[in-house]
């Protein structure tokens, strides 16, 4: 059975403080978790738009696929953290030394990993160990990684003028992405980020990138310092990982990693506004929510809706719970309407794939796991705040009886981190 461990939880989140393109003038600091974030987004966005045709099993698969695909992708690369791209692609063209690579890789990951069950770790050993596998799966994260690192460089190409580099680094991400163009969406993609016009597509993707400027805790000095992206990236893993705890079927598992993703998309619109704020005064959480609401519908439903994208406006609602009343609340599709379901009820009755199942207290776990890791790594670098072990208190005092599903003891794991 899957196990979810300290080590685990507290790699995923490493990656908080590991820098990107660190050899240049940048105007503010890039880290690979946000990068990550923006890539699944929009690998999401690639994965719906070329699934259409799909019947619900091949769909499915697909889905795992990328889900994990991305993770292990992200789980390779804090391990070679130190590697620039083009020496790493360089060792990629040589079997031998790939190889080599890959087996010292997995030596660094196994006391962390194989803890979530032979299956998960063999997948993983599988998938970086041919990494030039073809299949639309690959196809998509490399133009969804692409395309997240394009929009990167695009932030730092002002500043980096005198650069040699520059213009060989900006025709890898034109040429990489054209590579690309027959999935559906990437031709928008590309131009959305060099051309000339914006596509309701460009424009999504856009605007999940800004999300990285964010900064959660803003009052609060922490080392690291996280986004508003790069969390919901880890409350993504998290959850994934929980999902496969719990034997979660894998529509759910998928549905609880992009749950997981988007939960925090209205921040984008109001700020990261903390807990005690929002529960001040009576009321100002609803009216707080009803602007999230108005706003998103206004910047980022309505432009897909008016773009022809109305699958996407669809599965976004879902993740967000706007029609169930919140992203934390546990849903299904019963009777052909997605209805808000106890958490028990969805992992007895409704945990296949054709209810669309998607968790609530489980993703609110993992929401507040993150947080933990944020407040608890900052307080062991050396960060002193009132804030911050009161926030290590509340979540160990409200989880420290909860046994998520009847199945994973969260207090216990919590307790690990001592």
């Amino acid at each position: 059975m899957p196990n979810v461990r300290k080590s685990l939880l507290q790699l995923i989140f490493s990656g908080s403080s590991m820098k990107r393109w660190n050899d240049k003038l940048r105007p503010a600091e890039l880290m690979e978790v946000d990068k990550q974030a923006h890539k699944m987004m929009v690998a999401w966005v690639l994965f719906l738009l070329n699934s259409r045709d799909m019947g619900p099993d091949e769909r499915a698969d697909l889905g795992t696929r990328i889900v994990e695909g991305g993770i292990f992708d992200y789980l390779y690369r804090l391990v070679i953290t130190d590697i620039k791209p083009p020496i790493f692609y360089k060792i990629k063209e040589n079997p031998a030394h790939y190889r080599q690579l890959t087996d010292w890789v997995l030596t660094e990951l196994e006391p962390r990993v194989r803890s979530m069950g032979e299956p998960f770790w063999e997948r993983l050993k599988d998938y970086i160990s041919k990494p030039h596998e073809q299949g639309m799966d690959r196809s998509i994260l490399s133009a969804a990684h692409l395309y997240a690192s394009g929009w990167e460089f695009n932030l730092i190409k002002a500043m980096n003028s005198h650069d040699t580099e520059l213009m060989e680094i900006e025709d890898s991400f034109r040429n990489g992405l054209e590579r690309h163009s027959s999935l559906k969406g990437v031709p928008e993609l590309k131009e959305g980020l060099f051309g000339q016009s914006r596509t309701p597509i460009g424009h999504f993707a856009q605007v999940c990138g800004q999300l990285r400027f964010q900064k959660r805790w803003s009052q609060t000095p922490r080392i690291p310092e996280t986004s508003v992206l790069g969390h919901m990236f880890i409350v993504a893993c998290f959850s994934y990982f929980f999902a496969l705890s719990v034997k979660a079927c894998p529509v759910r598992a998928q549905n609880d990693f992009f749950g997981g993703l988007f939960h925090d998309l209205p921040e984008l619109l109001t700020r990261d506004i903390i807990s005690p704020v929002k529960q001040s005064v009576e009321q100002i959480g609803d009216l707080i929510k009803e602007y999230e609401e108005k706003e998103l519908e206004r910047v980022i439903l309505d432009p897909l809706r008016r773009g022809g994208y109305g699958e996407l406006v669809e599965r976004l609602s879902f993740f967000l719970g706007l029609s169930i009343g919140s992203e934390f609340s546990a849903c299904a599709l019963v009777g052909g309407v997605v209805r808000k379901v106890d958490s028990m009820e969805l992992q007895v009755q409704y945990n296949s794939d054709e209810f669309d199942p998607k968790d609530g207290d489980l993703l609110k776990m993992c929401d507040s796991l993150a947080a933990f890791l944020e407040a608890y790594t900052a307080l062991r670098n050396g960060i002193a705040s009132d804030q911050l072990q009161q926030g290590l208190w509340r979540i160990r005092s409200k989880y420290a009886s909860t046994v998520l599903l009847g199945q994973v003891h969260v207090g216990a794991l919590l307790a690990d981190f001592d």
